[in-house]
């Protein structure tokens, strides 16, 4: 089991925390203004909550007396040029817009039109078309998908998958396959097709998809699991997966700036975000993802809220959507932990689903309700955007009162030493492990890196990791704790008491 290192953690988690990442060579300090700001119209229709959000952004725990961030001061500091935020509120579009530019080396400004690369997001839209092929009858969601490939076939591993593995494994990520993820390639490179993504040959830069885990039996995430999804979706269907995700979700929806092409359109390309490093543009602009099913989607935030929506919308037994009513409520069910067919699965409080994602030089999260029809998007053009997007998220939900989404900032809450000693121990889930250990000055967590990491309480069961950049939800009792902010809803349970052996028995 791998220890919670902050490399590992940040991708494996959306890359949480602006500090743990260093990619390419910055020219200019972070905070160092590089453009002029844009005309606030350049960013789309101004109304009462945009503003509220453009003033008051907080991280979780806040010292006494302290002011809000402003949106400005906030995207400067994290080195973040642009964002496009969509907010919906009663299964309709409430207001979309963006700030800041989409490339620092034209100063050109995001628009309530700029594409950004939605990264894992593609996920659930992925996720939606398989359905929708599964009710069509096309292929099933629980025979090995082997059976409705036709132009490769996974290998079968006597062992770990004598049966194959199915659809339902493979959108869960409980197939028990390999390769978490996708460094993509530069524009204009020699890109590999699926099957050679599949068998790790070149032009493919990453390894083959195996099965390196028992079918079935846990929960490991894999995009290379839904590269072979997307070959089974092109196979049973006969035609491009980009033609295939326009037909079935992008057109019904009137998602108009969103597409599965890779490189981009020429359409697309018209208004389009660059990936940042550092505050400057990636050699490039921009990595190319053959990976489509799992990364290859351009988007913006309105086009996200609509997709969310519909699943909204068919999960409250509404038909006509893209998924059936049943077939929307199995998405939405939990599979192994916190995770259905194609989402995230948050059930703290009111039940919600989302996703993140981290392209090189983009990072992305929305989350929904299940229960109505509300929810936030959130697309940044920066690889260190995760700190900005989780308290832009935060402004949002204290302003409509969203607690379950993102609770308030909180001034840190003072616990004794034995209350802490209740807390400290071994948690281990999602390929994850962390001990924590109460001191006299205060619970640290042990993540592998070089030091350990003091956790500010939020209340008795919160606690905020400073340089992670995740809220950790506890048990009452303590026998648990769910990532609840700035990341997937992981759920680690605890092992050993601090100091002890045994499994803690409670």
């Amino acid at each position: 089991m791998p220890s919670l290192r902050p490399r590992a953690i940040a991708l494996f988690l959306g890359a949480a925390g602006a500090a743990l990442i260093a990619c390419g060579d910055a020219v200019a300090q972070p905070g160092e203004q590089r453009c002029p700001v844009p005309a606030a119209a350049a960013g789309g229709p101004s109304n009462a909550h945009s503003r509220f959000v453009e003033a008051n952004l907080n991280p979780p725990a806040i010292r006494p007396g302290a002011r809000p961030h402003s949106l400005a001061e906030r995207m400067r500091a994290y080195d973040v040029p642009g964002i496009s935020v969509a907010v919906f509120r009663g299964g309709k579009l409430a207001w979309a817009r963006g700030w800041g530019v989409r490339d620092t080396s034209t100063c050109a400004p995001v628009t309530s039109d700029t594409a950004f690369q939605a990264a894992s997001i593609s996920k659930l839209a992925t996720a939606v078309i398989a359905l929708r092929l599964a009710e069509q009858g096309k292929l099933g969601l629980d025979q090995d998908i082997n059976r409705f490939l036709r132009s490769w076939q996974l290998p079968r591993d006597p062992k770990l998958a004598p049966d194959g593995v199915t659809l339902r494994q493979l959108l869960s990520h409980t197939a028990g396959l390999g390769i978490h993820g996708f460094p993509g390639y530069q524009p204009g490179a020699a890109l590999p097709t699926p099957a050679q993504i599949l068998d790790g040959q070149p032009p493919a830069n990453t390894g083959a998809v195996r099965s390196t885990q028992p079918a079935g039996g846990q929960w490991t995430y894999s995009g290379g699991g839904y590269v072979l999804t997307q070959l089974a979706l092109s196979d049973v269907s006969g035609i491009p997966f980009d033609a295939l995700a326009q037909r079935e979700l992008l057109g019904p929806l009137k998602m108009t700036r969103s597409a599965y092409a890779q490189p981009p359109s020429a359409a697309i390309l018209a208004d389009i975000a660059s990936a940042h490093a550092g505050g400057v543009p990636i050699p490039g602009k921009y990595h190319v993802y053959p990976e489509l099913g799992p990364a290859g989607l351009w988007t913006n935030a309105a086009d996200l809220a609509r997709l969310l929506i519909d699943v909204q919308a068919a999960a409250a037994g509404q038909e006509g959507h893209r998924l059936s009513p049943a077939m929307a409520r199995a998405m939405l069910t939990p599979i192994k932990g916190n995770w259905g067919l194609g989402p995230a699965l948050y059930s703290n409080g009111a039940r919600r689903f989302g996703h993140d994602g981290l392209n090189e030089g983009f990072q992305s999260s929305m989350i929904a309700y299940v229960g109505k029809g509300d929810g936030i998007v959130v697309l940044a053009n920066s690889g260190q955007a995760r700190r900005l997007i989780d308290e832009v998220v935060r402004a949002i939900a204290t302003d409509y009162g969203w607690t379950d989404i993102a609770a308030p900032a909180v001034e840190e809450k003072a616990l004794t030493h034995a209350q802490l000693i209740e807390v400290a121990g071994t948690y281990a889930g999602g390929g994850l492990s962390v001990v924590l250990k109460a001191r006299p000055e205060g619970l640290f967590a042990d993540t592998g890196g070089p030091q350990p990491e003091r956790l500010i309480p939020l209340s008795t069961t919160r606690f905020f990791s400073e340089i992670m950049g995740i809220v950790a939800e506890f048990a009452p009792d303590y026998s648990s704790f769910d990532i609840v902010e700035g990341g997937p809803p992981i759920k680690l349970v605890r092992t050993k008491s601090e100091g002890s052996q045994p499994e803690r028995r409670r």
